[in-house]
């Protein structure tokens, strides 16, 4: 590490600034120029979910704070530090409340950056926060946070083996969601358009006109119900318990600890707090594997019919407006979940359905396993080449085998 200096990262950039702060809710428009905020900035990569935009005119106004290819965008608040490179494909772009480095090229490689702010750079971030109401890491920290710097050449090998990973995975991401979304078109064609059986008889029912010989059923009739076994732990008992299973809360893994009370496919359903999707379905996840879950979320399988794969598709085609409760924090309860009506085909369609489909999510739960060894072996990785723990020569043929 001889060949490693210090710089601060003033001085290995062409701008450190900040962007737009003040109020937005005025400006947004329906379709302008991408604005960028805090919940579109993901360790690694963009999430233009939720993207906001405003006119070219203020775009103008606050052109300050205008972002270009290969700079490098990092979080103020909420999780301070997390950062991404601006990938091709912006002619305008611009951000509110978000650090903006603009790296020399010369000096240091943009992905190098993003991926030094993701790992070795989170404990100087965490004693530069400042802010009594909402933390905030502020530009002139940043300007004053210290580097430990390789030639262009090893930065460019370091960034290079760690996109390799990036990249699969984000491939990975990209097939699961067509896995996903493949079955969720297949379930509408059979049982919402009723496509392969429109030459048949149909009847009334409570949910609409059905072929003749299907029914609607309560959502007890096709599922079972495991909640009795969950149990809410709170953040200060988890951290004497810590382990390697999951412990789930309403949307995500809130933690891990040594014990757990399911083994096996489960979906769990948000209970409250962020309930609905943008579609105004139920919040799922979808789970393998032993571990546990608190009280903010329902638990739930098929019964002796139904499959998990056929209660998922069920569920999230699933509108639960009329069922969710609570004006400040949303909730859906087991009484009113357990309301919901779904269409059940005879035993026979039902299997032929689910002999199409199980294998798509067989092959979705296979792909997202190596989604986690990778992000794994990216996550081992990454403080210890960005900090010359371990070098690039060293670790190419890891990296080229796991891909």
């Amino acid at each position: 590490m001889q060949d490693w200096k210090t710089y601060k990262l003033d001085d290995l950039a062409e701008r450190v600034t900040v962007g737009f702060v003040g109020s937005m809710a005025q400006e947004y428009i329906d379709c302008g120029v991408p604005m960028l905020r805090s919940q579109n900035i993901k360790p690694f990569s963009l999430d233009l979910n939720n993207l906001k935009y405003i006119s070219k005119e203020f775009h103008e106004k606050i052109s300050k704070s205008s972002l270009k290819k290969d700079d490098v965008a990092i979080v103020r608040t909420g999780n301070p530090g997390t950062a991404c490179v601006i990938p091709e494909g912006f002619s305008d772009l611009n951000c509110s409340d978000l650090v903006i480095v603009t790296p020399d090229k010369e000096k240091i490689n943009p992905n190098f950056l993003c991926y030094y702010f993701n790992s070795v750079a989170r404990n100087y971030i965490s004693s530069e926060l400042v802010g009594a109401v909402q933390q905030h890491f502020n530009v002139g920290s940043a300007k004053r946070m210290n580097i430990n710097l390789p030639p262009i050449n090893e930065q460019i090998g370091i960034a290079n083996i760690l996109n390799s990973i990036s990249d699969k995975i984000e491939l990975n991401l990209q097939m699961n969601k067509t896995l996903e979304e493949m079955a969720m078109a297949l379930y509408k064609h059979w049982f919402v358009d009723f496509g392969p059986f429109q030459n048949g008889k149909f009847i009334d029912s409570e949910l609409g006109m059905i072929p003749e010989g299907w029914e609607v059923k309560n959502l007890t009739e096709i599922s079972t119900n495991h909640n009795k076994k969950r149990k809410p732990i709170s953040t200060r008992e988890r951290e004497k318990i810590q382990g390697v299973y999951p412990y789930y809360g309403a949307t995500k893994i809130l933690d891990y600890i040594n014990h757990f009370k399911f083994n096996g496919k489960y979906i769990l359903l948000a209970e409250d707090g962020t309930v609905k999707t943008e579609r105004d379905t139920p919040f799922l996840q979808f789970i393998e594997g032993k571990f546990c879950v608190s009280n903010h979320a329902h638990v739930l399988t098929g019964n002796k019919i139904y499959s998990n794969e056929f209660l998922y598709l069920c569920l999230s085609n699933e509108n639960v407006n009329s069922i969710i409760t609570g004006a400040v924090q949303l909730k859906i309860n087991k009484q009113n979940l357990e309301s919901l009506q779904f269409i059940t085909p005879p035993i026979n369609i039902l299997k032929s359905f689910e002999e199409i489909i199980i294998p798509l999510f067989k092959q979705k739960r296979s792909v997202f396993s190596e989604i986690k060894t990778l992000t794994t072996l990216r996550d081992t990785l990454l403080p210890k080449l960005i900090s010359g723990e371990v070098r690039v020569k060293e670790v190419e043929k890891l990296v080229h085998e796991s891909l």
